[in-house]
């Protein structure tokens, strides 16, 4: 393990999605966690209910953002107003770093809403990186990539998916937020090892980890988040624990979403993985 500059908040430890179905649970129990994260373009609006919850939201808990909607892989320069709403944003729950995905979903203005996976050539990194970093000069805060996962591949594809991630995260000089549950169901729809993937991501940008649980079906497996972590997406987490220290670590859970107690018990499972804090002496 080497020092992680983009990893200066190690000490944040486990945290949770902030979802609909468990607002009335946290705001009257206020239970114990880390931190939440957030969808950053659920609360892109100008006031109501969402953002009054928000802010109730932030006079207690650490929020992180996490978005949907950057789209750093496509063609077509980055939203302007997009970026401004995304930035107030930013500054209203002072989140310490801001993830959106390695992917495209926009083509001349009209968007998918959907994580589309990229063609892994030179052409493309180079494009991607100097969105990402756009958008980090712009929004003032560290930004770190996430990887998707993926259902089919290009032909111009000139590299592997992890060198294409190394290749952007270098020119983009930016974070990575590694999604280990992504790895595993890419690894098993393309027939690679998910191991060689981990090895060979650069420790000193990992930022945060992603968990969650997948869908198996008969030909592939659905990144579905709708399943608790699975015993193999487990062991590349500890792989991942091992190789990178201790990291910020998010359980995502966004369909059949069980009790707010199952979730946050669900998520700390994390926690054995964790490093021992290292003691200071007096």
């Amino acid at each position: 393990m080497s020092f992680n500059r983009f990893n200066a908040f190690s000490g944040y430890g486990i945290g949770v999605g902030l979802r609909v179905p468990h607002l009335s649970h946290i705001l009257e129990n206020k239970p114990v966690v880390n931190w939440f994260e957030i969808i950053s373009e659920n609360y892109m609006v100008g006031g109501g209910r969402p953002l009054a919850v928000l802010d109730r939201i932030l006079e207690q808990y650490q929020v992180v953002q996490h978005g949907v909607s950057l789209y750093f892989g496509s063609a077509e320069p980055l939203n302007r107003e997009h970026l401004k709403r995304l930035k107030a944003l930013v500054r209203r729950t002072g989140t310490p770093w801001l993830t959106d995905h390695l992917c495209w979903g926009s083509v001349d203005g009209r968007y998918t809403h959907d994580l589309l996976p990229m063609p892994y050539t030179m052409e493309a990194a180079r494009l991607t990186a100097r969105k990402v970093r756009q958008a980090q000069d712009f929004l003032e805060v560290p930004i770190a990539v996430e990887n998707v996962s993926s259902y089919a591949g290009f032909h111009v594809s000139e590299m592997t998916e992890w060198e294409f991630l190394n290749e952007v995260v270098e020119r983009a000089d930016c974070g990575i937020l590694l999604d280990v549950n992504n790895i595993y169901v890419s690894s098993r729809n393309h027939d690679f090892d998910p191991f060689d993937y981990l090895n060979a991501v650069p420790a000193a940008r990992v930022a945060q980890i992603h968990i969650a649980g997948h869908s198996r079906f008969e030909k592939y497996i659905l990144d579905t988040h709708d399943h608790p972590v699975v015993p193999p997406v487990w062991k590349l987490y500890e792989h991942a624990i091992r190789r990178f220290g201790a990291t910020p670590t998010l359980l995502e859970w966004d369909d059949r979403i069980p009790s707010f107690r199952e979730v946050h018990a669900e998520a700390l499972k994390a926690e054995k993985y964790m490093p021992a804090p290292v003691a200071v002496p007096a």
